[in-house]
């Protein structure tokens, strides 16, 4: 199993050699995206601002708490689509502690590391010693998994959690998950979360009153985006179907590296943009990995986004603010798919 998962990572990073993106140019590009979301709740709705955006004195005056969301920054990735990721990793760095309201804790949702080397772990750790929110959740990505079944990602930071890593906690009135569904990950595959870490949510969530705010986050998305790539988690509907009594339930996760958004009911789901590279859009390319474009296409693939979450009758809208000249998107119902189309330039 890890040989496949290995000669999987190997074929991707053999892929990237001949990718023709202009290095100086993608590296100023992600500086000025900053490629991470805060998220502030206000009466248990929650509403996300990209870092750009939103840096008034009276920002985030109106909110309960707020908090960061990044993910994928694979350190230890050294490849032409970035050969600095450490210094993009600090990028969103510097955004957070330039906000005018520290947030009370960072998410990160998994890919930590490139191939879950100690020394990539180190890196990170010491970068992230830099922000100004200290207290900082993780999960797992398949990447943080490669070389021991994440035995070493559990001893740094999976104390007081249960099974592969999965653990919940509450803050201001907010029920927080974090999930793990990359444990036994075949290449390709869609994520899974497993009988035992199903029956822990379910008894997790239960007795919670039904107003309570929900947050689950993992790093492959909880809802089918695209099987064929793995882009999704097999078992999903099982643990959603946990989480239908409450009236505001967000979730959050990572992997694909690149933001879309949906909304099902009371349920809305984000997905964050990497910090190390984008991926194409579902479908548009051979398989999934870091986004080959030429140079001076590469602004119109990194974007940043506000998604706004707003009550609307019994379900939540989801607003898409683009950047640019690009389409927006607004999902009131929920039953479809939207894709954050933001352009930088």
């Amino acid at each position: 199993m890890q040989e496949k998962k290995q000669d999987l990572i190997d074929q991707k990073l053999q892929d990237l050699n001949n990718d023709g993106v202009d290095r100086r140019g993608f590296l100023k590009c992600m500086a000025w995206a900053g490629t991470g979301l805060v998220w502030t709740l206000a009466g248990g709705i929650p509403t996300s601002r990209a870092f750009a955006k939103g840096h008034g004195k009276d920002a985030g005056k109106s909110s309960d708490f707020s908090f960061v969301q990044i993910s994928d920054s694979h350190i230890g990735f050294n490849k032409p689509a970035n050969p600095d990721v450490t210094a993009t990793l600090q990028t969103a760095i510097n955004k957070i502690n330039a906000l005018p309201q520290r947030p009370d804790f960072i998410i990160h949702t998994g890919d930590l590391s490139q191939l879950s080397k100690p020394s990539e772990f180190d890196t990170l750790d010491q970068a992230l010693k830099g922000a100004s929110a200290k207290q900082i959740y993780f999960v797992p990505g398949e990447h943080d998994m490669l070389s021991d079944n994440g035995e070493q990602y559990l001893q740094r930071y999976g104390k007081d959690t249960k099974g592969t890593g999965w653990y919940s906690f509450d803050h201001k009135g907010v029920h927080f998950v974090g999930l793990v569904n990359v444990a036994n990950l075949k290449a390709g595959g869609m994520g899974s979360l497993g009988h035992e870490q199903l029956e822990w949510l379910e008894d997790d969530l239960k007795g919670r009153s039904a107003s309570t705010p929900i947050v689950l986050f993992a790093h492959i998305p909880l809802w089918t985006i695209y099987p064929d790539w793995g882009w999704g988690t097999d078992d999903s509907e099982q643990a959603l179907s946990y989480v239908k009594r409450f009236g505001s339930v967000t979730v959050l996760n990572g992997h694909i590296h690149q933001i879309m958004q949906k909304v099902e009911g009371k349920v809305s789901f984000h997905t964050a943009m990497s910090t190390a590279f984008p991926q194409p859009a579902p479908g548009t390319a051979a398989s999934a990995g870091p986004m080959k474009v030429p140079a001076d296409q590469l602004q119109r693939v990194l974007g940043i986004t506000d998604v706004n979450y707003l009550v609307s009758g019994r379900s939540l809208a989801v607003v898409d603010s683009p950047l640019g000249d690009a389409r927006s998107s607004d999902s009131g119902s929920g039953r479809g798919l939207t894709v954050a189309d933001s352009i930088i330039g």
